[in-house]
């Protein structure tokens, strides 16, 4: 199992950026060969001061094998995501780890 999570700071001077991220998100990346599952979601807030708060948009992809995400990184929806999107971001923040 490899895992691909991405944070999102979205761009405060869009007001509606969060909610486009979300959306395109859920429409180009979920179908890329190679996913094997998808949550994208709003930063939840937290009482407990360990948790990231400053984000707003989180993205966890999960992939059978390290070779299978990276084919994921060059996938015309990958990419047409990001180009979509790219306006709507201010910050990216990403782990990968198996």
């Amino acid at each position: 199992m490899f895992s691909h999570i991405v944070l999102f700071w979205t761009d405060s001077s869009q007001p509606n950026a969060t909610d486009e991220l979300l959306a395109g998100a859920t429409k180009y990346l979920p179908s890329v060969p190679g996913v094997i599952k998808f949550h994208a979601g709003k930063m939840v807030p937290s009482h407990r001061g360990v948790v990231d708060q400053s984000y707003q948009v989180g993205l966890n992809v999960q992939f059978e094998t390290k070779q299978a995400q990276d084919e994921y990184q060059t996938h015309p929806l990958h990419l047409e995501f990001i180009e979509k999107c790219k306006t709507l971001w201010t910050k990216v923040v990403i782990y990968d780890f198996e």
